[in-house]
C-alpha cells in the first residue's frame, strides 16, 4: 500500500509500461516533450483517480461534471483521491477576479462589514455582484461598452456612400433607409460638412417621428439616433443580439466607468472605510502592500480575520505573486499565474492523504521564484500527502524522492520507462536527462558585437518606471527579471507600440477550425491533397474532410457528439469512419504506397524523408524546433502553448533582416530541445535578424549576446533597468537576482568525470 502500481500502461504512445510509484514522497517526471510523460500521469493516473472518484457521486451530480473515460491500462491499483493542478488559464468572465478565486475577497468583505465606518451593511453589500453593492452604472464591471465613433463613422463619406461603417446601416440596408428617409439629411453630404444639429440628430436624437420624411417612409416607422439605437439593440439578450454583438465589436470599445472610476460599486458602499481606505482601494494594492495595511489594524474584534487574511495573501506572496492585485481580472493571468492561484487554494487545507499532480509548475518563474515554489511543494509532502510533477527544470528535479525518465525520444521513439530511482542515480543513467546533469554549463564568451541600435524611450506602462532602453541589432538579446518585473511590458507591449515592424512570436491559439491540424495548417495539406489527386486521376477536395471526402455520418470531425439527457454531453469516435473524417471509399486512394490516413499519421520526422523540395525543408526545420514527434494530422487544438511558438517560428524562419519578439520559446522543452531552439535562434541572428527572447531558462540567458534584466522586484518594486551587458559581467553584479542565480548554476555545472557531453545525442 505504500506504492502506487500501474500494469500495463498504453494510453497514446506508452508501450505497455509498468512502474510503481512512492506514496508521500515526491515523485517527478523528466523527459524529452512528447516523451509520453503526461500520457502516463495525467490521460493515465490522473484520469483514472478522477473517473473513479467521480463515481462515487450520483447521475445527476455526474452530468456536472467533467467526463473521464478508462485510460487504455490493465491495472492501478493503490490510487489517492487526486487534486489536479494543471496550466490551464482560470478563465472566467469580466466578474472573475484574483479575490473572488481565491476567497480572499470574501474575508476582506466580512473584514469591512464588521470594522468599517460608517456602517451600510453586512458582508454581501460589498460585493460587486450583488445588486445592493454594485454600482448601477455599470453593474459591478468597474467598465461600460461605449461605442467609438471614430470606427463607426468616416466623416469624409456621405450617407449614400457609406459612411456608417457597419453592415446593416450600410447603403441598401435596411437600417440605412431609416437615416436617407428621414427628410433631416443631404444625404449626399459628406459627415464632416454636418452642422452641430445635424451631426446631433443622426447620432443622438431620441426616438421619435419625423415630421417631413420621404414617401418610402412606413407609417409607424420611427426615427433614433444611431447610438442610442446600437445601444438599446445591445442590452437585449437574445442570441440574435450575441450574433449581431459580434459583428458590432470592431466599433465597441470598454472604457472605465465614470460613476464609481473602475470600483465597481456604489457610492454608499465606498463612502465605508477602515483606516482612511475603502474595499476597492485595497483591492487595488498589490498584495505585499495590502499584507502591510492589514497589519497595521489594531482591532482585537476582527483579529481572527485579519489574520487568516495575512495567512492567505502570505501564500500568493511565497508563491511568487506579489506584484497581483485582488482585482485583477482572472482572464488576464497567464498559464503559469493560475496554475500557482490554484496551488494557493490547497496551501491552508488540513486534507492529507491525497495525491497532488502539477503540470511543469516552474513556467513562467524566475528562478528566485522557483525557491520558493519548492518550499511549498515540500510543504504538501510533508502533510502526508503524494506529489507528482512533470518537470524539466533541474531546480524542481532537484526535490525529487523519486525520479522517472521516460523516452528515450519522442512520439513512437518514446513511451517507455529509461530510469526510474533517486536524482543521484540518474545523474549517472545513460539517458538525455541523465547527460544533462553531467554537462559542462558555460557562458557566452564570444558574443556578437552590435553596430546599432534600436531605442524604446520613456516606456511608462503598467509599473515601467519612465524607461529608456537601447537594444542591439542583430544579436540574440535576453530579457530577464523576476515575475513582474515590468518584461512583459516593455518587450511585448512598449517595443511593438513603438517599433510596428516586431514580430511577436507567442504562444497564443493558432488560427484553424475544430479539423485543422499540422499539415493543414503549415499548407502541405494542400500539396497533399493536389499530388493525391494527380497519381489517382481524382478531385482534390476528395481528400479534404471539410469538403467531398468527409464521412456523412459526423461531417469529416472524426466523432459524434451524443446527448444523454441528464447525463453529460460525451464524444464517440465515429463508428463509420472509425475516427478518420473521411469516407471509406478515400482511403483506396494511395500516393508512394500510403493512404492519406496513412500519410497523416506520420510524425514529422518520418515524413521528412517522403516529401521533397521546399516542404521538406519545412518538415525539417520542424523537427529542429523539437517537434519532430508531433504526426502531421495532429490537430491544432491538441498544441501546447510552447508547442504552438515553435511552429510559428519554423514558418517564419525563411526571414532575413526582421525584428523577432520571442515570449518565453522554452515553455515545455526538454534541455536536449533547448540546446537545439538556441542553435536556430543563432542561426536566426546571422541571418541579419534581430533576436529578442522574454526568459528566465538559465541555460538560454548564458548563451545570449547580450543580457537586459528588469526588477529589482515586482509590481511596484520592479519597472526598472538593474543590468544591461554580458552574461559575464551579469554574474558579477551585486543587484541582480538573475546574476546571483546565473553565477551559481555555472558554477554548480563543472564538469564531471564523464566530460563534457552533447545532449542532441549526435
Amino acid at each position: 500500500m505504500n506504492v502506487i502500481r500501474i500494469r500495463g500502461a498504453r494510453e497514446n504512445n506508452l508501450k505497455n509500461i509498468s512502474v510503481e510509484i512512492p506514496k508521500n514522497k515526491i515523485t517527478v517526471f523528466t523527459g524529452v516533450s512528447g516523451s509520453g510523460k503526461s500520457s502516463l500521469v495525467f490521460e493515465t493516473i490522473g484520469a483514472e483517480a478522477q473517473r473513479q472518484f467521480n463515481e462515487t457521486y450520483d447521475s445527476y451530480l455526474r452530468s456536472r461534471m467533467p467526463h473521464y473515460g478508462h485510460p487504455e491500462v490493465d491495472s492501478i491499483q493503490n490510487l489517492n483521491v487526486a487534486i489536479i493542478i494543471n496550466q490551464k488559464r482560470l478563465g472566467g468572465n469580466a466578474r472573475s477576479t484574483v479575490g473572488t478565486v481565491t476567497d480572499i475577497y470574501t474575508l476582506l468583505r466580512l473584514l469591512f462589514s464588521r470594522i468599517g465606518e460608517p456602517f451600510v451593511g453586512y458582508s454581501m453589500v460589498f460585493s460587486f455582484n450583488n445588486p445592493k453593492g454594485m454600482c448601477p452604472m455599470c453593474e459591478g464591471l468597474g467598465t461600460v461598452t461605449d461605442i467609438n465613433l471614430d470606427a463607426l463613422i468616416d466623416k469624409n463619406k456621405s450617407l449614400n456612400e457609406g459612411a456608417i461603417r457597419f453592415p446593416a446601416f450600410q447603403p441598401g440596408g435596411w437600417r440605412w433607409t431609416r437615416y436617407v428617409n428621414s427628410g433631416y439629411f443631404n444625404n449626399d453630404k459628406k459627415i464632416k460638412n454636418f452642422s452641430k444639429d445635424e451631426l446631433h440628430m443622426l447620432l443622438y436624437a431620441e426616438e421619435h417621428k419625423p415630421k417631413n420624411p420621404t414617401k418610402a417612409w412606413g407609417k409607424t416607422m420611427l426615427y433614433e439616433g444611431i447610438i442610442p439605437r446600437i445601444k438599446s439593440f445591445l442590452k437585449k439578450e437574445t442570441k440574435e443580439s450575441k450574433r449581431k454583438e459580434e459583428e458590432l465589436r470592431e466599433i465597441l470599445c470598454r472604457q472605465t466607468c465614470p460613476a464609481c472610476k473602475g470600483a465597481r460599486l456604489n457610492k454608499e458602499v465606498l463612502g465605508c472605510k477602515v483606516d482612511g481606505k475603502n474595499i476597492a482601494d485595497c483591492s487595488a494594492m498589490q498584495v505585499s502592500h495590502l499584507i502591510e495595511f492589514l497589519k497595521a489594524i489594531r482591532n482585537n474584534q476582527v483579529r481572527s480575520v485579519l489574520d487568516e487574511l495575512i495567512a492567505r495573501l502570505t501564500h500568493l506572496e511565497n508563491i511568487g505573486l506579489s506584484y497581483l492585485s485582488l482585482n485583477r481580472e482572472t482572464s488576464s493571468l497567464s498559464g503559469g499565474e493560475s496554475q500557482r492561484i490554484k496551488m494557493v487554494r490547497h496551501l491552508g487545507s488540513s486534507l492529507t492523504g491525497l495525491l497532488y499532480i502539477f503540470d511543469e509548475p516552474s513556467i513562467g518563474l524566475h528562478p528566485n521564484d522557483i525557491a520558493r515554489l519548492m518550499d511549498i511543494i515540500l510543504q504538501l509532502r510533508d502533510k502526508g500527502n503524494t506529489v507528482l510533477i512533470v518537470e524539466h527544470d533541474p531546480d524542481i528535479v532537484k526535490i525529487a524522492d523519486h525520479v522517472v525518465d521516460m523516452g528515450p525520444g519522442a512520439g513512437k521513439e518514446g513511451g517507455n520507462i529509461v530510469y526510474s530511482g533517486t536524482l543521484n542515480g540518474l545523474k549517472n543513467a545513460d539517458t538525455l536527462t541523465g547527460k544533462f546533469w553531467r554537462m559542462h554549463r558555460a557562458l557566452n564568451h564570444k558574443p556578437r558585437q552590435a553596430k546599432t541600435f534600436l531605442t524604446v524611450r520613456n516606456a511608462r506602462l503598467h509599473n515601467l518606471k519612465n524607461v529608456t532602453v537601447k537594444i542591439p541589432r542583430q544579436v540574440i538579446t535576453v530579457v530577464t527579471g523576476v515575475a513582474g518585473s515590468g518584461k512583459s511590458s516593455l518587450i511585448n507591449q512598449e517595443l511593438p507600440r513603438q517599433h510596428p515592424q516586431a514580430k511577436l512570436i507567442d504562444q497564443k491559439l493558432l488560427r484553424g477550425s475544430r479539423r485543422s491540424h499540422l499539415a493543414s495548417y503549415t499548407g502541405i495539406f494542400d500539396a497533399l491533397r493536389r499530388v493525391f489527386a494527380k497519381t489517382n486521376h481524382v478531385s482534390a477536395s476528395l481528400f479534404s474532410t471539410n469538403a467531398e471526402g468527409a464521412c456523412p455520418q459526423c461531417k469529416g470531425l472524426g466523432v459524434i457528439r451524443l446527448d444523454l439527457a441528464f447525463m453529460e454531453e460525451v464524444e464517440e469516435t465515429c463508428d463509420l469512419c472509425e475516427g478518420t473524417g473521411y469516407q471509406k471509399k478515400v482511403l483506396d486512394y494511395t500516393w508512394n504506397g500510403k493512404n492519406i490516413i496513412q500519410v497523416l499519421k506520420m510524425t514529422v520526422a518520418e515524413a521528412g524523408s517522403f516529401f521533397q523540395g521546399s516542404d521538406k525543408e519545412l518538415l525539417n526545420r520542424i523537427r529542429e524546433m523539437g517537434l519532430g514527434y508531433m504526426t502531421l494530422g495532429q490537430p491544432l487544438s491538441t498544441f501546447s502553448g510552447g508547442e504552438r511558438q515553435r511552429l510559428k517560428l519554423a514558418m517564419e524562419f525563411d526571414e532575413q533582416g526582421q525584428l523577432f519578439v520571442f515570449d518565453e520559446p522554452t515553455t515545455g522543452l526538454h534541455p536536449s530541445d533547448i540546446e537545439k531552439l538556441m542553435s536556430t535562434f543563432h542561426r536566426l541572428a546571422d541571418r541579419g535578424n534581430t533576436v529578442i527572447i522574454v526568459e528566465h531558462n538559465l541555460d538560454v540567458i548564458a548563451k545570449a549576446d547580450w543580457i537586459i534584466d528588469l526588477g529589482p522586484g515586482g509590481g511596484s518594486d520592479g519597472g526598472c533597468i538593474v543590468f544591461e551587458g554580458v552574461a559575464r559581467d551579469l554574474i558579477k553584479h551585486g543587484e541582480s537576482k538573475t546574476g546571483h542565480y546565473l553565477a551559481k548554476y555555472i558554477t554548480e555545472r563543472k564538469p564531471g568525470k564523464m566530460g563534457r557531453e552533447n545532449l542532441q545525442g549526435k
